[in-house]
């Protein structure tokens, strides 16, 4: 039997955070001539690419990110001199730019590309306003400062090939896309154009078609006669995701819609634009037809996306810089909850006083509880579990065989009741992982919810357990983040409900058997990336007790706050939540440059080899 011995190659770090997949780039780099720096290098910018950046920062303020090294002017020239490092104008694994920002070739293109047809759209499009007369018509006559910035945005909207609408939860994005819809399509009364409208994963696309259908509904009472047609051509269908409208290829990697296959569509809204990375927004600009209208709508103040790249904020950023008018932020919140606006605000100004007093002004709409160890933790909890155990996620439902329509309406009018009341209440957590993670306390929450309804330890499936799917399952219709909810008939057969919506846009829902189900996890503690795009009546966000957390920022604190519509809990430690209201995320790439700047002559270059 043969005997292996793997040793450290020499260029390698003992100490450094790197991944098996960061090292092997490393060793890559060295088989192919690359110098022991550049191959370190290479191993850090994979790592930072793990991290979200899409750029290793060499030079300037944010130099030595992650504790990757701080180069001399010697190394540089050195390292720009390696046979594997290229400025751009050509191929190479890898790119050192001007401004010092060292990248995987594949980041520097995509973000060269991103760069271009952005501003190529912005270039393309000339603004044809709308006048008084028709924003009365689709705003019923309300001039108000609540509504000022949605007719700002339907009157601008016309005549442009990108147009970003971005705002918090609760300020009316989705009934402004709707009267962007109108307004668009009334441009050319001759053509019926064609909408698509999708979003990054299932349940943002599913929860986006859910509230076309209900802003239809509204819109359809107060809108002239002679809207009615345009309402109708707005699609609230089937929820496409952005993988599923670019017709993606799992075997081959790629998308099947691009520049030379491009989207049928005249116009595309993508809702949760935040999510969007890097990688995928060049694939979304390069399928979306020259002459189209692209409409993205996101919280930029939000988390940003999994993998590389801050896109949605750093075109933001460089908008409202530019006080372009292809840009509108909706900030006035129709909420019910209005005690929680200040709140919010402060989280993204990341001002901690004005936070503290926010919060001392909020009645009991808004409490901060310093939960910084275990026991304190499980006394919240405590509380928590014993509403939990109170509310009324546990109707009998009638025999699946106890009559025909009747009895199968009734069954679904109750299974939509209980996941109503489920979805009043979230506790919403940083960590996934770890003794304030998701999975550890919703065991625990199990745990003695069974205590309170009399249910064996063992048993896995029982009335009232709450589930989230974790992997799309187009078979099914069952998506990533969907909650399903386990109820059990006067036969004391179990079945798992899930909302969905009827072809009038009215609340249903659907079951599955238990073992039909995709993949997921318990649902009554969930991690606040996951809670992205849901709205809850109370939510309690947890945040871990160390302040040094890698997981802590501003934006994760404010989507956590904000799914809140009427009551906020936070659950943390003093020196957590002052680190993360002081941490904003600042992921390192170029995209915000050269959206600001000139095109550098890299660009044409880089155009030709996508």
């Amino acid at each position: 039997m043969n005997a292996y011995r793997f040793q450290r190659a020499p260029a390698e770090l003992a100490d450094a955070p790197w991944r098996p997949l960061d090292r092997a780039l490393l060793r890559w780099a060295l088989a192919h001539g690359g110098s022991p720096l550049v191959a370190r290098l290479a191993a850090w910018a994979s790592f930072a690419d793990g991290e979200g950046d899409t750029a290793l920062p060499l030079d300037g303020p944010q130099a030595g990110r992650h504790g990757a090294p701080v180069l001399s002017p010697d190394e540089l020239a050195m390292m720009a001199a390696d046979p594997l490092v290229s400025d751009g104008s050509t191929p190479a694994p890898f790119v050192l730019d001007a401004p010092g920002r060292f990248y995987l070739w594949r980041n520097h293109a995509d973000e060269v590309a991103v760069a271009q047809q952005l501003r190529m759209r912005r270039e393309a499009g000339n603004g044809i306003a709308a006048d008084e007369a028709v924003l009365d018509e689709l705003f019923g006559g309300v001039r108000g400062e609540a509504v000022a910035r949605q007719r700002q945005a339907v009157a601008q909207v016309g005549g442009r090939r990108l147009f970003v609408l971005t705002g918090g939860p609760g300020t009316g994005k989705t009934t402004t896309v709707l009267r962007m819809l109108l307004r668009l399509q009334q441009l050319d009364p001759g053509k019926v154009p064609t909408i698509q409208v999708g979003a990054p994963t299932g349940k943002a696309a599913q929860r986006l078609v859910q509230s076309l259908r209900q802003g239809k509904q509204a819109l359809q009472a107060s809108l002239p006669d002679t809207w009615r047609p345009y309402l109708e051509c707005i699609p609230d269908g089937e929820a496409l995701t952005l993988h599923r409208m670019l017709a993606y290829d799992p075997r081959r990697n790629r998308f099947a819609r691009d520049a030379t296959h491009p989207l049928a569509a005249d116009i595309v809204v993508v809702d949760e634009a935040s999510m969007i990375d890097l990688a995928l927004l060049r694939a979304l600009l390069q399928a979306v037809r020259p002459d189209a209208t692209l409409v993205l709508v996101g919280d930029a103040d939000q988390l940003t996306s999994v993998a590389a790249g801050s896109v949605l904020m750093d075109v933001v950023a460089v908008m409202e810089a530019e006080r372009a008018p292809d840009i509108v932020r909706l900030e006035h919140s129709f909420r019910a909850g209005q005690q929680l606006v200040p709140v919010n605000r402060a989280v993204r100004a990341g001002n901690a006083p004005a936070f503290r007093e926010a919060v001392a002004h909020a009645g009991d709409r808004a409490r901060w509880a310093a939960v910084d160890d275990v026991a304190r933790l499980r006394r919240e909890l405590g509380h928590w579990v014993e509403e939990l155990a109170r509310m009324p996620i546990r109707p009998g439902l009638p025999a699946h065989h106890a009559g025909p329509e009747e009895a199968g309406s009734e069954r679904s009018t109750l299974a939509v009741q209980a996941l109503h009341a489920l979805a009043r209440r979230q506790l919403l957590c940083a960590l996934r992982e770890d003794s304030f993670g998701a999975l550890v306390l919703n065991t625990w929450i199990e745990q003695h919810l069974k205590q309170a309804w009399d249910v064996p330890a063992d048993r896995v499936w029982y009335p009232g357990r709450a589930v989230l799917v974790t992997r799309n399952d187009y078979a099914t219709r069952l998506y990533n983040g969907d909650v399903g909810l386990c109820l059990a008939d006067a036969d004391g057969a179990l079945r798992v409900w899930f909302e969905t919506t009827t072809a009038d846009g009215e609340p249903a829902a659907r079951s599955f058997a238990p073992g039909t189900l995709p993949a997921h996890e318990g649902a009554f503690a969930i991690t606040i990336h996951k809670s992205q795009g849901s709205e809850y009546d109370e939510v309690a966000v947890l945040l871990p007790p160390d302040p040094d957390s890698r997981i802590l920022s501003r934006q994760l604190l404010y989507t956590g706050l904000s799914r809140a519509r009427r009551t906020a809990l936070l659950w943390s430690s003093e020196a957590s939540l002052d680190a993360a209201l002081a941490r904003p995320v600042q992921r390192a790439g170029g995209l915000a440059d050269r959206l600001a700047s000139a095109p550098s002559v890299d660009e044409p270059q880089q155009l030709s080899l996508l």
